[in-house]
């Protein structure tokens, strides 16, 4: 049986799209590449390049930046920036956007990344990856607006996320379906191997840090309560799943069902994960799979942030589940 790569996976939806330039066949192709590097060099982490460890630095939000995440972000700015299909790239690891100047052939495209979540895991051999949103250009002229790169994420035009674990998984949206593709790293190509994910209406896992409990507001100490069995009328079905790394957890509930939860708390009381380049990405895929994602109270998919590295608490995973927990946190 002859496999789909996802170049020609994405090539197909390009001719199914009126007035498609390429453009954008041309993004995707060099994410893909660039995630190809990094599985590479996050699979030789340890006998190769000396990429364990930190670097000194911290980023914008305080955390050690450890040397394989610069070298993901160097990685994906780099290739990225230089593709001619976008005009500019926002990072978790950067704490102004990388603009594409006039003189380097800009794109039409914004590219924002968490170059490599889960990077406290990786020295434990624990899975990480990559998450990504690509939205249009949709101010006039030449010059990148703050209109740009603060857009709903209901105007995302593709998402996405790379798991680098037992193998390398590309899953993304781009508003036709969310499909995954698997690495096969004897060939150098990703083939198709999860066609048209849908997550399970209702899931019986829930996915959170349970060490966080004591900081917790009382609703979700009560919904996490309720989904352990141990409130009256709750089902007493739901088991705990959680291994730290976003992509990770979430590809786990987009698979089988279920709820992930970063609740805001009395550290975080903002939240902790980043809408632009986490939580919006992973509402837009979720989304087209027919689950849902709020921020406790409002759908991800109908917010907007006032800043690149805004954060915002993130409930999400399927329908039903996130109604339950929609039902906790607003009374």
């Amino acid at each position: 049986m002859e496999k789909t790569t996802l170049v020609q996976h994405i090539r197909k939806q390009e001719r199914q799209t009126p007035l498609a330039t390429g453009e954008f066949t041309e993004l995707m192709t060099e994410i893909m590449v660039a995630s190809k590097i990094i599985s590479n060099a996050v699979n030789r982490a340890g006998i190769g390049e000396d990429i364990f460890g930190i670097t000194g630095q911290t980023n914008v939000h305080g955390e050690s930046v450890q040397k394989l995440d610069d070298f993901a972000n160097c990685t994906f700015a780099k290739i990225i920036g230089q593709s001619g299909t976008v005009c500019a790239i926002a990072s978790e690891e950067m704490e102004a956007p990388m603009i594409i100047s006039a003189e380097e052939n800009p794109g039409k495209y914004i590219f924002m990344m968490d170059p490599l979540d889960g990077s406290s895991n990786i020295d434990v051999n624990v899975s990480i990856g990559t998450i990504f949103s690509i939205y249009r250009k949709v101010s006039k002229g030449s010059e990148v607006t703050h209109e740009d790169l603060h857009q709903p994420a209901s105007q995302q035009v593709a998402a996405g996320y790379v798991i680098y674990g037992p193998s390398t998984l590309f899953v993304y949206t781009s508003g036709e379906g969310v499909h995954g593709f698997t690495l096969d790293p004897s060939l150098g190509e990703f083939f198709l191997s999860h066609p048209d994910i849908k997550i399970p209406e209702q899931g019986s896992l829930y996915s959170i840090n349970e060490g966080n409990t004591t900081i917790w507001s009382e609703k979700q100490k009560q919904l996490v309560s309720w989904l352990k069995g141990q409130e009256p009328g709750s089902p007493q079905n739901y088991r705990l799943r959680y291994v730290g790394t976003l992509v990770s957890d979430f590809h786990r509930t987009l698979l089988k069902g279920g709820i992930f939860m970063y609740p805001a708390d009395e550290k975080s009381p903002k939240g902790k994960l980043r809408f632009s380049y986490e939580a919006a990405p992973m509402a837009f895929i979720v989304d087209q799979a027919g689950g849902d994602a709020t921020d406790g109270l409002k759908r991800i998919m109908d917010s907007q942030p006032n800043d690149i590295h805004e954060c915002t608490p993130l409930f999400i995973g399927s329908k039903k589940d996130i109604e339950i927990s929609n039902k906790f946190l607003s009374e």
